[in-house]
């Protein structure tokens, strides 16, 4: 089942248990604004070269339209679509004052120049610039994309509208970037963790991880689960993947990555199968690469007691069912990757106010939304009889259907 599919799936069972008005939920799921531009560079050998630019903006009941920029040559409105209507429920449940928006241009990063991809990123934003802004949709990093491609956006933003840093987030900080938005993602990963595992009795002391993916988002939550005495027994990414029974010493993994551009070969573990990651046996499994790795081929071999779902949309609905029915807690996607669009919308306001935070105030600020989020999400769990799942989807859902109905319907 693709995202979108399966994202309208999960929007559509939490309606029901709402029982929202057929108008309400048809407006709620349709999205706001479709853009599909044509953006055509030079290269650096002179010949020109095409690509096609997407941004979907989902809702802005809420507040401002909210979410990232990806590049990878996968990038359709399918999936734009998909993930646009999954930060609007992501804001919601995180309670902060935005709408859902996303964005992407299908081209392969690694096969262009910094030149290009400059060239590229400005024809993007030209394209678009009156179509984005500090109260209307505010772009961030995603796959591909980086505090530099936030940095091109800022300038070519601001050669139309004047300067204007919160036009988008995860900009460097030099250029009004927050601290702790690097690690943001990954920390608040490890705060929603946190949060799950006290409703047990236990924290990340002395429980095995596996974390599927080691970017930006899987190399922090690795770092922070360590520093907190969790043994983090395997992970992968596109270069393979290691393993150490015993745990591994992420912080020497880390620089093992940095020195040799791949996890294979480290001396403080051994090499395994990629395929066998997401069937490791841990208490907690943690995807945090690309979407739809969980799925009804490999859900019943799942072996970890806890999923906590770093990436977006990586349980498809059918393996939901199956890792359900076995008794594992999947902490859903649109509460336990939230930690980066907090700290975002934390950015936007330093950059509104003119008065930058230190970073122990933004973590902790972090840390009282999360665990905040993990408790109405246990509310509407208890209220509605559900999964956390769909005790998240009913809270974002049910708090942008209040704001559209309080916005009224009359034009």
């Amino acid at each position: 089942m693709n995202a979108l599919a399966a994202t309208s799936r999960n929007f559509k069972n939490a309606a029901r248990i709402l029982g929202l008005d057929a108008k309400i939920e048809k407006s709620l799921l349709i999205p706001f604004r479709e853009i599909k531009v044509e953006c055509t560079i030079p290269k650096d050998d002179g010949s020109l070269v095409s690509y096609v630019g997407f941004r979907v903006q989902h809702d802005n009941a809420r507040g401002p339209m909210k979410g990232g920029i990806r590049y990878h040559p996968e990038v359709d409105p399918d999936e734009v679509n998909a993930l646009a209507q999954l930060m609007t429920w992501k804001t919601a449940v995180a309670d902060i004052p935005y709408g859902g928006a996303k964005g992407g241009i299908g081209c392969t990063p690694r096969d262009l120049s910094m030149s290009e991809l400059e060239r590229l990123t400005r024809v993007f934003t030209q394209k678009i610039h009156d179509l984005i802004g500090i109260h209307t949709d505010v772009p961030a990093p995603d796959m591909g994309t980086n505090a530099q491609t936030m940095a091109w956006i800022l300038d070519e933003y601001s050669k139309f509208h004047g300067h204007s840093p919160a036009v988008v987030t995860g900009k460097p900080i030099d250029l009004g970037g927050s601290l702790g938005r690097e690690a943001a993602t990954g920390r608040g990963v490890v705060f929603g963790t946190e949060a799950l595992l006290a409703e047990y009795g236990k924290s990340c002391k002395g429980l095995t991880f596996v974390i599927q993916g080691f970017g930006n988002v899987g190399s922090w939550a690795a770092k922070l689960i360590h520093e907190k005495g969790g043994k983090v027994i395997a992970v992968s990414d596109i270069t393979g993947a290691v393993k150490n029974p015993n745990g591994l010493d992420i912080i020497e993994l880390v620089k093992h990555k940095e020195s040799t551009g791949s996890l294979l070969n480290f001396s403080g573990g051994d090499n395994m199968d990629p395929n066998e990651i997401l069937i490791h046996e841990c208490d907690v499994l943690i995807p945090s690469a690309l979407g739809g790795v969980l799925n009804r081929e490999n859900a019943s071999s799942v072996r970890a007691k806890f999923i906590v779902e770093a990436a977006n949309h990586p349980t498809d609905p059918e393996a939901d069912e199956i890792l359900s029915k076995k008794g594992v807690i999947i902490l859903p996607d649109i509460y336990a990757n939230a930690g980066g669009v907090t700290v975002s919308y934390f950015e936007w306001v330093q950059n509104i106010q003119g008065f930058m935070w230190e970073e122990e105030k933004v973590n902790n600020e972090l840390q009282r939304y999360m665990t905040r989020a993990f408790h109405n999400i246990k509310s509407m769990c208890k209220t509605y009889d559900c999964n956390l799942r769909m005790g998240a989807f009913t809270l974002g859902v049910n708090r942008v259907a209040r704001a559209t109905n309080l916005r009224g319907w009359e034009a």
